[in-house]
């Protein structure tokens, strides 16, 4: 399955009047599907956030830890390494968010998309190297990042037999059971070809090629975090992601530095007000590119900037 269908579908075992906790920023799938989903609320143009969408702050401010929900929520997005900031959790702290859930009998989605990139012996690869994650949370896993999947398509969910969701009269019910019955009922599985390609990953030499191209894209993102930083930019992530997220120049929004960006030298990102309210006045960039292409545009960045 794909991973963002994954991350997108998972909702539909979830009642329409869950309440859903989101890192701001955030990959917009998860909000979403769960605006489509008919959770969100009405949306603030004012403040750029939906009514009933409870938001965890992630910025410089915070170093990028997102605070425990002050409102008790049904359901919990967590992406780390984190897509669009580039930054990470440690074991630690991804732990009060596993001992919050369990507490409050909330279920965390978490979206590992990205683990492959980790080098920090502390960042967990998955959740389940937290005590007591298997029984509050559901994983996603992708082929698109760690092998080049994006495009073809491959991803998987891990439900545990231990995770249980409540109905509103405090009756337990298996997820694994709900997830099962709604995925034979919806998709008839990645195809026969791509299974097969997703097989490869995990052969000797499919491991050995994964291995050189995340290296490759691991130099990528220091040539362009260690360009930035001195060219005098403020650099987030690039560590234990693919992803670059630096402030934008003062005086400019995320979307007027996308604009001079491009016209003046040709370089295309992602503003980060894209990401959500929190991520105006950031931009990303990401390591997937060619090591002379990524070079070029930090030469061509700094020249203009």
């Amino acid at each position: 399955m794909v991973q963002n269908v994954t991350a997108g579908n998972i909702v539909d075992i979830f009642d329409s009047e869950s309440k859903i906790a989101i890192t701001d920023p955030v990959y917009p799938v998860y909000l979403d599907t769960n605006v489509m989903g008919g959770r969100s609320g009405e949306f603030n143009k004012e403040t750029g956030k939906y009514e009933n969408i409870i938001y965890m702050p992630v910025s410089s401010e915070n170093n990028f830890i997102p605070e425990l929900p002050q409102i008790t929520p049904d359901v919990i997005y967590l992406c780390f390494p984190n897509n669009p900031t580039g930054t990470v959790l440690t074991k630690n702290q991804l732990k009060k968010f596993v001992d919050y859930a369990k507490e409050n009998k909330s279920i965390i989605l978490f979206d590992a998309a990205y683990e492959a990139f980790i080098q920090d012996e502390d960042i967990p690869h998955s959740i389940y190297e937290i005590e007591g994650a298997k029984d509050v949370a559901i994983e996603f896993r992708s082929f698109s990042k760690t092998a080049g999947f994006t495009g073809v398509r491959c991803a998987f969910a891990v439900v545990p037999k231990t995770v249980y969701g409540f109905t509103k009269s405090e009756e337990k019910v298996s997820l694994n059971k709900l997830w099962n019955r709604r995925t034979t009922t919806k998709f008839n599985g990645a195809s026969y070809i791509v299974q097969r390609g997703a097989e490869a990953v995990y052969s000797e030499e499919g491991k050995k090629q994964i291995k050189e191209n995340i290296e490759y894209y691991r130099e990528n993102a220091k040539i362009i975090k260690d360009g930035l930083e001195k060219a005098g930019f403020i650099v987030y992530g690039g560590v234990n992601s693919p992803y670059i997220w630096l402030k934008v120049p003062e005086g400019l929004t995320s979307w007027e530095f996308f604009d001079e960006l491009l016209e003046k030298a040709n370089v295309v990102g992602t503003p980060g007000s894209g990401f959500g309210p929190s991520g105006e006045g950031y931009f990303r960039l990401t390591s997937f590119g060619t090591k002379e292409n990524s070079i070029e545009a930090i030469k061509r960045i700094t020249e203009v900037f």
